[in-house]
């Protein structure tokens, strides 16, 4: 029987499968993450695209929405949220709920995702973040440590990523909308934030052609 009609009309044959498989999303926006998360009491910012979005003003679409948080506060956030959201480990293999006698996060996920229920669409990817003696570790390069004010900023109550560490994430990836949000970000980055990621490339994608614009 096909079933496409329950899906948009508009995704792509990859976007598609996906959705098939682990079913749709209807993300959030940052506005809307606030009203879940402040509540809880942990620490949390945004990244990806609404953070390119809130620092350079210019909107751009959004498949998902990107929470990051501490990989420590992930069960405290399966506890808060018991009853109103259901909260799946995801990474390599699979996902996987976290209830009940099942909160042991495995070790090679380092996401989970949220929904309210079985039949609901997902609404947000955390993105788990490790910390050093309570600084923050990047996932890129897991040498460099720093406090977490430093690498992020915030505007009407919500905390991005710095546009930097944003873009040293996407410069591994390369995807069109990775181009984009180079494209429109890169004038607005003062001298400290072109020396950051400019060094970046320099030690983790020598061959980048970012490089060549900063």
């Amino acid at each position: 029987m096909d079933q496409t009609g329950a899906y948009e009309d508009d995704l792509s044959p990859d976007e598609l499968a996906f959705q098939r498989r682990y079913g749709p999303w209807d993300a959030w926006t940052p506005q809307q993450a606030k009203e879940v998360f402040d509540p809880t009491g942990l620490t949390w910012w945004i990244a990806g695209g609404w953070a390119i979005e809130a620092f350079t003003g210019e909107p751009r679409p959004h498949e998902d929405i990107d929470v990051s948080m501490w990989r420590k506060d992930v069960l405290s956030l399966v506890d808060v949220l018991d009853g109103s959201f259901h909260v799946w480990a995801a990474g390599p293999d699979g996902l996987c709920p976290l209830y009940d006698d099942r909160k042991t996060m495995p070790e090679r996920a380092d996401q989970v995702w949220l929904r309210q229920h079985a039949l609901g669409p997902w609404l947000a990817d955390c993105v788990l973040n490790r910390d050093r003696n309570g600084r923050w570790v990047s996932r890129r390069d897991p040498d460099f440590d720093a406090p977490l004010s430093e690498v992020t900023w915030e505007r009407e109550g919500i905390r991005y990523y710095n546009p930097e560490i944003v873009l040293s994430f996407k410069a591994k990836l390369a995807r069109p909308k990775d181009e984009r949000d180079f494209d429109v970000t890169l004038p607005l980055l003062d001298d400290r934030a072109r020396a950051f990621l400019a060094d970046y490339l320099r030690r983790k994608e020598p061959a980048h052609p970012w490089q060549q614009r900063l």
